[in-house]
C-alpha cells in the first residue's frame, strides 16, 4: 500500500469545492497526515457547501470564500500549491439544461480560470479534475473503459467533455501535470440533503429517514455504478501523488453495477422504513437517461495501488449512521 503519509505530509494542498462532499472528504484524509490544506469554495446555493463537513479539523486548515471564476483570487490561491484539486462545478444535469450559460461559466470558464493562473504562476503544481460519467452518453458497451466514445447529451456533459479537453490541452502545451477523472455516481457522508439535484443515494435516504415515497422511475431495472465517497477520494489522492497518473484520464467506480430498484430495496432495509413507488419516466430525465452504466477501473487499478473498499450496502449504512448522527446539521 502507498505511504501517503510521506508522499503528501508538509505538501501545500488546494482544493476547490472543499466545503462539498467530495472535497471535504479529502481534506479529513489530508489533514492528519500533516497536509498544509487550504480549501476554496464560493458556497453558491443549492450546492453543497457546508461548513460542518470540517468542523473537527477547521483549526487545522484553511477556509477561502471564493470563487474560482474571481481571476484575481485564483491567481493568488493556485501560487505555492504543490496539489490542486479542482473539484468546484455546477452539478445538476438538469439545471444546466435549464441555464446552460451559468453552466458553462462555472464548468468551463471557471476552470479555465484557474488552469491558466496556474501556467502564469504555479506551471509545477498537480492538478486533479473531476469529470462525470455523463460524459459518455448512450453507453455502447459494459463495462465502461477511457476508449468509450463521449456523446455528452447535456450541458453538463458538454462542457464537462470540453473541460477535460482543456486539462489536456495545458498538460501536451504547457506541461502542467493534470489527472482527469470520469466519476460515476458518487454518495456517501457530507453530502448536501436538501433536494435530488445530484447524489440519489442521499436523497433518497432522507426520504426514507422521514418514511416518505421514493419513486422509481420505470422498471428500476437500469444498472448503475454507485462509488462510496471514501474510496472515491482515496482514489484522487493516489492519482495525484503518482507521476505515472499525469497526463492520464482515469474512469472511477466502484467497477460493480447494482439495479436501480435493488439500490432501494438495500436502502430501505437498512433505514427501516420508507416507501417505494413505481412511476414513468419524466420527460426531463428522458433526456438524459443512458442505459445501463458499469465503470471498467482496470486501467486506474493498474496504474495506482487502489481498489474500492466499501460495497453498496456497507456504504449506504455508514452514510445513514452518519445523518442519523448529524441530522441536524443537514436538513
Amino acid at each position: 500500500m502507498t505511504d501517503l503519509a510521506s508522499l503528501v505530509n508538509g505538501k501545500r494542498i488546494l482544493i476547490t469545492g472543499g466545503l462539498g462532499m467530495i472535497g471535504s472528504t479529502l481534506a479529513q484524509k489530508l489533514v492528519p497526515l500533516g497536509a498544509k490544506v487550504t480549501l476554496v469554495d464560493a458556497c453558491i446555493d443549492p450546492y453543497g457547501a457546508n461548513l460542518f463537513n470540517i468542523e473537527n479539523i477547521r483549526s487545522q486548515l484553511t477556509v477561502n470564500i471564493a470563487d474560482i471564476r474571481d481571476k484575481e483570487a485564483m491567481k493568488w490561491l493556485v501560487r505555492g500549491q504543490d496539489i490542486i484539486f479542482n473539484l468546484a462545478g455546477q452539478v445538476s444535469h438538469n439545471d444546466s439544461i435549464e441555464n446552460p450559460f451559468l453552466d458553462a461559466d462555472i464548468n468551463y470558464l471557471g476552470h479555465l480560470n484557474v488552469v491558466e493562473n496556474m501556467r502564469k504562476f504555479n506551471p509545477r503544481a498537480v492538478v486533479v479534475f473531476s469529470g462525470s460519467r455523463l460524459q459518455f452518453g448512450r453507453i455502447e458497451y459494459n463495462p465502461v473503459d477511457e476508449k468509450h466514445p463521449l456523446n455528452p447529451r447535456t450541458p453538463y456533459a458538454l462542457n464537462k467533455t470540453a473541460a477535460e479537453n482543456l486539462y489536456k490541452f495545458y498538460f501536451e502545451m504547457h506541461e502542467i501535470p493534470c489527472v482527469v477523472f470520469r466519476i460515476a455516481n458518487p454518495y456517501g457522508p457530507r453530502s448536501q440533503m436538501k433536494h435530488s439535484k445530484y447524489c440519489m443515494i442521499n436523497w433518497f435516504l432522507r426520504l426514507a429517514m422521514e418514511n416518505k415515497t421514493i419513486s422509481i422511475f420505470g422498471d428500476g431495472e437500469q444498472m448503475r455504478d454507485y462509488i462510496y465517497v471514501e474510496d472515491l477520494a482515496d482514489a484522487l489522492l493516489l492519482a495525484a501523488v503518482t507521476p505515472a497518473c499525469h497526463g492520464e484520464i482515469f474512469n472511477v467506480g466502484s467497477g460493480t453495477g447494482a439495479r436501480f430498484k435493488e439500490m432501494v430495496e438495500i436502502l430501505v432495509d437498512i433505514v427501516g422504513q420508507g416507501k417505494v413507488q413505481s412511476v414513468p419516466w419524466p420527460k426531463d430525465y428522458v433526456n438524459v437517461e443512458t442505459g445501463d452504466y458499469i465503470t471498467n477501473i482496470t486501467k486506474l487499478q493498474k496504474t495506482i495501488d487502489w481498489k474500492p473498499r466499501v460495497d453498496l450496502r456497507t456504504g449506504i449504512q455508514q452514510t445513514f449512521d452518519y445523518y442519523q448522527r448529524h441530522r441536524a446539521q443537514y436538513w
